[in-house]
């Protein structure tokens, strides 16, 4: 089913109604700052819902997206800045200028292409609004989560030729980190094992993006994929009569391997 402007006129009648003098007063209090953590929020809910495969969910994380996105989007049209008709204009004409290779001839065929056009575009419209050289990094935003960040920072970085030439020169490079890494265990050194931590864990995010594996991504799921697996030990410990509080970590290593036998056998089935 299409989206209507009817549809979306009925989310902003709501909004205005819980705005207006005798509406609600948690909703008047609200300003785009007050928002901000509940869209933080309201996005995470929503990436949970889709790597769970969860349709239902997904559709109301979306809703609720989309409400708060609105809902900040009137505030700033009653203050008289921009309306939401001009958001959305403009950004369709960003997103058309920024794909010469769809909506004009521009011939491109490789990824590599792509982005390059990409950034040169996006310095050549801050050029246009007068913001003076664009740098690399400048639109990158300061309230990523760190390994997100560490992901956008690579790729950015890899768009203007900033990287190895080769995954095995990175490889080496990972390497450096670990062995940097040791040593300053071995020297016991908080600040400098938190330092050589830190570097190793951005030298693997730029190892997993140059084989389009995103970190983020990846121990999100592992994070899931340990939670599972524990739940179900307890849920087994429980079956058997056991305390998990009192039980030995080779108990609980049983445990935990009874569970991956029957995961493989479901799988394999």
């Amino acid at each position: 089913m299409e989206t209507t402007n009817t549809n979306i006129q009925q989310i902003i009648d709501v909004i205005e109604r819980l705005v207006a003098p005798d509406g609600c007063p948690w909703d008047r209090q609200q300003t785009p700052e007050t928002l901000c953590d509940y869209v933080i929020e309201e996005c995470f809910e929503l990436v949970e819902a889709i790597r769970d495969k969860d349709i239902d969910g997904i559709r109301e994380e979306l809703g609720d997206v989309f409400f708060l996105l609105t809902f900040i989007g009137q505030w700033y049209a009653r203050a008289g800045n921009f309306s939401l008709d001009q958001v959305w204009q403009e950004n369709a004409a960003k997103m058309i200028r920024r794909h010469p290779h769809v909506f004009a001839d521009q011939d491109i065929t490789t990824a590599s292409q792509l982005y390059a056009n990409w950034e040169r575009i996006k310095k050549q419209e801050k050029a246009d609004h007068g913001d003076g050289p664009q740098k690399v990094f400048a639109s990158l935003p300061k309230a990523l989560p760190p390994l997100l960040r560490a992901y956008r920072i690579n790729s950015k970085a890899a768009r203007i030729g900033f990287t190895w030439d080769k995954d095995e020169d990175q490889e080496t490079k990972l390497r450096e980190e670990w062995q940097e890494w040791l040593e300053a265990k071995q020297s016991g050194d908080p600040r400098q094992m938190e330092e050589e931590f830190g570097d190793y864990l951005f030298a693997l995010t730029e190892y997993g993006r140059r084989h389009n594996l995103k970190a983020n991504t990846c121990l999100s799921r592992a994070n899931k994929k340990f939670l599972d697996r524990f739940d179900k030990l307890e849920n087994l410990a429980i079956e058997r009569g056991l305390d998990i509080s009192e039980m030995s970590l080779q108990e609980m290593d049983q445990l935990w391997d009874t569970i991956k036998q029957q995961e493989d056998k479901s799988g394999s089935d």
